[in-house]
Order: C-alpha cells, then structure tokens, then sequence
C-alpha cells in the first residue's frame, strides 16, 4: 500500500477517525481486503460495521472515499502485456517443468471468482467464466468451450496464443499429444479437483510424463499487483426465509455422513456453508457467498475456517456453541487432526481441492468419496423458501414489466444501446423491496448478438437495438427471499416470417415442458426432449442445456439438478426450483429464450394411477411477448396456457402498476386471438 493510497500518515488519521481498534497495519489489510469484494448492494452502510459500529456520517463518508479509490485498482484489467507470459515461462523453467497449467478456478469452487482468482485473465486477457491455459517452452494454448469461441479470439493476442476449442479436442488428449515423453507439467493443486487431477495424471502417464503439483502458484509472484482477498460482511439469514434452524440443517446432514459410515464430511462449497449455517456474504459477485471451509462431524458440531474479520456483531450467538470459528489458516492441521485420530471423512473429488484429498491422504484418514451430503437437502427449498420464491419472482415481475412498458414507449428503440437498456432493467430492481443485487451479468442483445447464448456487451462497444430484429434480455437477480431468472426475447418493429415461426416454436416447447407430468424418479435426461421435439421436426436445435437448478438466495446455477441432453443429473425431487429455457440461435443473424422459473411440486393422486407424479409451478410472472407468436401453428391447448399465464400475470402484477403501465400490461396479455400478427 502506496503512502499516497492513505495519505502520508499510512491512514492513521482516517483510522482514528473511525476509533478502529487495531493496529494501523490491521485497518489498512482490512479495508484493502474490502475494497477487494465486490461493491455491497447497500455499499458502506453494509460493510462499516465491519470496522466499527456507531460511525458519524463524516467517519462514513471517509471510509467510502478510500475504498473507492482503492476498488478502482482491485479488479485485474482484461489486458495482458506480452511481457506476463514471457515471465511465467522464465519461472517455470526456474521450476524445472516443461510447462503449467492455468485454469479459470479459485481456492473455493465456485461459478464467480474474487478479483485475487482471475489468474487466467491476468495472463491471457480473456475474462470468460471458463477456461483453461497451458504454458509450454513452445507453445501456449487456451482452450474454451462453445460459448467463447468468438469472445476469446477478440482477447487474446493470437501472435502468443494458440486458441483450442474443446470440441475439437480435449485438454488432456491435446498435452498427451503434445508433451515430451519425459516432460513434468505443474499444476497447483488448490485450483484443480482431485478428479481432474486423476484423469489428467492418467493421460500424461500414457506418454511418459508426470504431473506435479506447484505450491505456491509462480502467477502469483509475477502479479505484483494482484488483490488481496475479499472481505465482504457475513450476515445471519433469518429463519424466517430459510425455513428451518441452522442447528437442524446440521442434523439432517450429519445423519447423511453417519449413513455412510463416515465421522466427518469435508465441505469446501462454499453455497453449501452458507445453507448449512443460515449466514450469507459478498466475496464474489452475483451470489451472497462467504470464502470459507467446513468440516462437520457426525454428531452435528462443526469448525468453519473463515476469516473473521468478516463476521458481523452479533454473529457468533447466530451460530451457536456448537460451530466454532477457526482461521483459515488451521484448515490444514484440522486435516491432519481427523487422519491421526483414524477418523473416517466423507469427500466429494469432484469438486473438492486436490490439495484437500491429498492432505487427507497424507494424514491417514480413511476416505468416502460421496457426493456433497448437504446438496440433496439445499436443492429441495422448505415450504417458507418456496413463498419466498413466489414473491420474490411477483415483486422481479413488477419490475421487468415495468421495464418492458417503458421499453415499448420508444418511439424510436434504435436510439438506445444494449447497455443502456441493461441499465434501466436494472433501474427497475434497485427499487424493489429486498433487492441485494443482480444474480448474474445481465445478457442484454439485438440481431446478431442474440444469437450468441452467453454474449456479454463490452462497456464501451455494444449496438443500438435493430428494427425488424429481435432483442433478447436475460437477467436476474438476487432478493433476501429468493433468487430470479428471466429470459425474454421482444420484436423490435416487425419481424420476418422465418422469425415469427421460430419463436413461435420455441414457445411451444417451452409450454411442453412446463405442462408436462412425470412419475417421482425421473430425471432432467428423460425431459429435455420435450423442449426441443418441434424445434427437431424442423430440422433444428439449441445447443445449451434446457434448465438448471437455482438457489435460494444463493447461486442462480445450483447442483446437479437440471434438465439437459447430458446425463448425470439427479431425480427431480419436490420442492427443487429449475429454470425452462429452450431456444434457437440462428448464427450471424438473430437468437431467440424464453425462459421462466419453475418448482418442481407433487400432483395430486389421480383416479386409477399407481405411480406417484410430480409436474411444475411457474414461478415467474412476466409477459410473454406475443407479437411474433404465428398462431396457426398452436394448438387449442397450447393457446390456453398462454392465456392462462397471462391471465394470472395480470391478476398477480396490475395492481403493483402504474396506470399507465397497468394499461400496457393488460394490452401485451390480452387473449391471444386478440393480439395481431
């Protein structure tokens, strides 16, 4: 920390202004470490508590300033000067490898990394959500999956890098074929599960090389720069909305992991502590996680590594006498506590540290490898979750229609760019009731774009919406009561035939699967067809899954749960919330979503049945747009659960309206047969 960054007394006038207790090196870490987390949905009056309690709106407004100076240098900048991968070859020379693997991970597994993860992106320039490097005296290669094989060429400088799309080839297939036959390929082994970590081991043991484990990480000696960790509060989350104490969530868990024949389970998700703990933080953008480690005993106790610099006043008679509050630093030793003592452990490889199953390893415990034993429990919501689900999405539905009203009195929508109209969506959220920030990266696009499924507009180089286009918005966001997830798609002035009948498939396999009834058992594998069967009669198809699992205030992609061509996805199970999302993409063109939340729910018995059914709840309340619905290709039945929806759009959102945006509304979800095309 530069003297300039606290003035020339390192902070301690702006430390005692605040009356903060320690020492002027322990302020300055801590508010560099909260500069580092993601800017609070309600800024310092959220995280001033962590410094002190009381303060004057001058200490506050003190404190605001210096973060925000210092947050404008925490997030790695997309760039990479030539010069990074030049000097991260150097050192693995110095390593006495033949190369390095970098991937887009964390310490913690997660979809969303702190500033301090974004190694890939401070090496290579691209910022996707996935991806992987490899670093070899020749050659460096990144390699993407679908959804950025046309963001990644636009961010890397391709005289360096080597782009590898992994449909076309493996990592592991492509090292096994390009390594020396002696070669030793490092990896630090917090940033890869144990599972990678076998399989890759395995593909370079066919060719002769080894795979070592590096610690510490060489990137992180070459970013001189690089931020410090997060420090975001982590707050109590009220019964209220979870629905069930913290201290019978452990319960129920720790008769999972004594089911199995285990002492203790090892959970590093960080998803599933907040949920087994009843607390929520902001490490990491999008979802209200606390950074942290877990280890439950059996009998219900467990120790949470975490700094405690995050926890709130008043947090530790939140958890109780029977969680106690370790630093992050003892995860290792506790470890080695459990093998020692010849205990059992219950670990997932495939999502869990290398570095952690190695240690357990090490330290002679006896290990499980079982699936997460809190996932089943998290993803299936209590009654109190699923009403904070209902009205969570009635409250997002008020703001999207009043979005959606405003965006159809533009005279002219071309004068608004995709990030302005992104802007105002947002607008619309902040003055909902419980808002605590959006739930993932707005995806906000016009022609062509749409038809990239993960687009993201750049700052200062996205479009004007297009007339005779479509326009497509994908967003969500994050309430204390619930998480949300729309996607609609809006004719832009009018669209072509082809447009019309596309949309109007895509609908109906929407309505297809959100109608459908299915015995307890089923998976998500069994469902996807019904999403896509009149898009296949076409000749066409979507290539992204059709649903995920999503959270209760907590990560919008959740668990195993979803509805998707690739197996592995658990029975769908009463109380789970998944997104519905078919849609097409017509590339260079336009692209069509629609998209809407869903739980899953138990029917009742039928006359005659002998099997127990389950369908689906619509939980979002939003309109449909219907101007390029081409209704002769719907069936009576199909027409009725529009309007239907419609109907209870209408019912549920027109009182929450202006009247002026009440009058739109009863317009876009008048009867079908009403609407012309």
């Amino acid at each position: 920390m530069t003297a300039d960054a606290f003035g020339d007394d390192g902070g301690d006038a702006l430390r005692q202004k605040v009356g903060f207790a320690g020492t002027p090196a322990a302020f300055r870490s801590l508010l560099a470490g909260i500069a580092a987390a993601p800017e609070q949905p309600g800024g310092s009056a959220d995280w001033s508590v962590l410094v002190g309690q009381g303060l004057e709106s001058e200490a506050l407004a003190a404190l605001e300033r210096e973060a925000s100076r210092l947050r404008r240098g925490a997030i790695p900048a997309g760039d990479a000067p030539t010069g990074r991968l030049a000097a991260l070859r150097q050192a693995i020379t110095d390593l006495d490898l033949a190369g390095f693997v970098v991937p887009r991970s964390g310490q913690h597994p997660g979809e969303y990394l702190p500033a301090q993860d974004e190694r890939l992106a401070w090496l290579t320039g691209f910022t996707g959500s996935a991806g992987t490097a490899v670093v070899l005296a020749e050659t460096a290669a990144l390699f993407v999956d679908g959804r950025y094989t046309v963001q990644a060429p636009k961010q890397i400088d391709p005289s360096l890098w080597t782009l590898c799309p992994l449909t076309d080839l493996p990592l592991e297939a492509w090292l096994a074929r390009t390594v020396p036959a002696d070669a030793r390929i490092g990896y630090d082994p917090w940033l890869h599960t144990a599972a990678w970590v076998d399989k890759m081991r395995k593909a370079l043991e066919r060719r002769g090389a080894q795979l070592v484990p590096v610690e510490p990480n060489p990137i992180d000696a070459l970013w001189t720069d690089r931020p410090p960790s997060p420090i975001a509060p982590v707050l109590p989350h009220a019964e209220a909305f979870a629905g069930r104490a913290a201290s019978d969530k452990r319960s129920l868990v720790a008769e999972a992991v004594a089911s199995h024949d285990a002492d203790a389970a090892v959970i590093t998700a960080p998803e599933s502590i907040a949920w087994m703990l009843n607390v929520r933080g902001g490490d990491v953008p999008f979802t209200p996680l606390a950074l942290s480690r877990l280890i439950l005993h059996a009998d219900g106790t467990a120790q949470w590594f975490v700094d405690d610099r995050k926890l709130v006043p008043g947090l530790h008679a939140h958890l109780g006498n029977q969680v106690s509050v370790l630093p992050e630093t003892a995860f290792g030793s506790a470890l080695d506590a459990l093998g020692q003592a010849g205990k059992t452990v219950l670990a997932e490889p495939a999502n869990t540290a290398a570095w952690t199953i190695d240690r357990l390893h090490r330290s002679g415990a006896k290990l499980r490898h079982e699936a997460d034993p809190s996932a089943r429990f998290r993803c299936c919501k209590t009654e109190p979750e699923l009403h904070g689900a209902r009205v969570a999405h009635l409250r997002d539905g008020v703001a999207v229609s009043r979005f959606l009203a405003w965006l159809s009195r533009q005279d002219d929508p071309a004068l608004h760019s995709e990030n302005a109209v992104a802007d105002r969506l947002m607008a619309e959220r902040k003055r909902v009731q419980r808002y605590r920030g959006d739930s993932f990266g707005t995806i906000a696009a016009t022609g062509a774009n749409a038809a990239l499924p993960h687009y993201q507009a750049a700052p200062d180089g996205d479009v004007r919406l297009e007339p005779g286009s479509f326009f497509l918005f994908d967003s969500g966001a994050q309430y204390l009561d619930g998480t949300t997830d729309i996607t609609r798609t809006v004719a832009i002035g009018t669209v072509s035939p082809e447009m019309r009948e596309r949309y109007t498939l895509v609908l109906k396999g929407h309505i297809a699967l959100a109608t459908a009834r299915f015995p307890v058992g089923t998976t998500g594998i069994q469902l996807d067809a019904l999403a896509r069967q009149f898009l296949w009669q076409a000749g066409l198809d979507y290539d992204h899954g059709t649903g995920h699992g999503v959270g209760s205030y907590l990560g919008v992609h959740e668990g195993s749960a979803r509805i998707s061509k690739q197996p592995g996805a658990v029975a769908l199970e009463p109380g789970m919330i998944l997104s519905i999302e078919p849609g097409y993409y017509k590339p260079g063109a336009y692209g069509i979503r629609i998209e809407n939340l869903v739980a899953v729910r138990t029917v009742p018995a039928l006359p005659g049945s002998d099997r127990q059914m389950l369908d689906f709840e619509t939980l979002t309340l939003a309109p449909i747009d219907l101007t390029p619905v081409e209704p002769m290709l719907l069936s009576p039945s199909e027409t009725a659960w529009i309007d239907g929806y419609h109907r209870q759009v209408r019912d549920a959102l027109g009182p929450e309206l202006s009247p002026e945006d009440q009058a739109w509304l009863n317009r876009a979800t008048a009867p079908l047969e009403t609407v012309g095309g």
